[in-house]
């Protein structure tokens, strides 16, 4: 599979990443079904055959259950071989998110993020936006102390998961990275992607199939890839043959 280097952060990574709500959340979560949560045996498995299709980005949060501390025995050994986006501000707990954007709490979130991950570094770290991008994004301390994770080296870019169009813009702004969400049934945040591919920023999609309601992975990956703003794509499975099935898609795509 290709690879590709995220705007200017010098992140090689898979234009296909695997995205790991599933490997530890099965509360709250907006696919068509109900899922049960896989054991680490089965993920060890699922992970070397990522490996195996070229797929070497991982996207987690504090948000996605037990991802993170799964995730962290599971990539014993192999931290080089894969590039991990991280994400803070969002917390779920007993099937509740609830969201805490100050600066300090993002120094904890970091910091349990990297114990539970098992490394010292995390490659992206995002914001994990409620939807009120331009509020989150113009709180200087936040952005001052994102900037700050990465002069320390605990991370090696920066940037949000945002919401909006205006959210994006902003996001890439005054960071690196904004992953945002572009369908062909939901065009809002096109201008993210022209502003990325005018400014040599980079734009990570999420929810490509919307949260598994579109099953034409073909069209879908077709038209993620027709903007030239779009790095990469993110899409969440536990699955093999999906897996398996988005990388032959992405390959026909491209």
């Amino acid at each position: 599979m290709d690879k590709i280097t995220l705007g200017n952060t010098g992140l090689n990574v898979s234009r296909l990443g695997l995205g790991t709500v599933k490997f530890g959340r099965n509360q709250g979560v907006k696919y068509p079904q109900g899922f049960d949560l896989p054991t680490e045996e089965y993920l060890s498995d699922f992970l070397k055959q990522a490996k195996s299709l070229g797929i070497n980005m991982l996207d987690t949060a504090p948000a996605y259950g037990k991802s993170e501390e799964r995730l962290g025995r599971l990539l014993k050994g192999q931290r080089k071989d894969w590039v991990i986006v991280g994400k803070a501000g969002e917390e779920f707990e007993d099937g509740v998110s609830s969201y805490n954007f100050a600066p300090d709490h993002f120094e904890y979130s970091v910091e349990r993020s990297l114990k539970r991950l098992n490394t010292d570094y995390i490659d992206a770290l995002l914001i994990h936006s409620d939807g009120s991008d331009t509020e989150i994004l113009q709180n200087d301390s936040l952005i001052r102390k994102m900037h700050e994770f990465k002069e320390q080296g605990l991370v090696k870019a920066i940037g949000a998961s945002t919401k909006t169009a205006n959210g994006g813009v902003k996001c890439l702004e005054l960071m690196d990275i904004c992953m945002a969400m572009y369908t062909q049934d939901y065009q809002d945040e096109k201008p993210v992607l022209d502003y990325a591919a005018k400014h040599n920023k980079s734009v990570i999609l999420k929810k490509v199939l919307s949260s598994g309601h579109n099953s034409n992975i073909e069209d879908a990956m077709k038209f993620a890839f027709d903007h030239e703003g779009t790095n990469a794509v993110i899409i969440g499975t536990i699955n093999q043959k999906h897996l398996e099935q988005n990388a032959n898609a992405l390959r026909a795509a491209l």
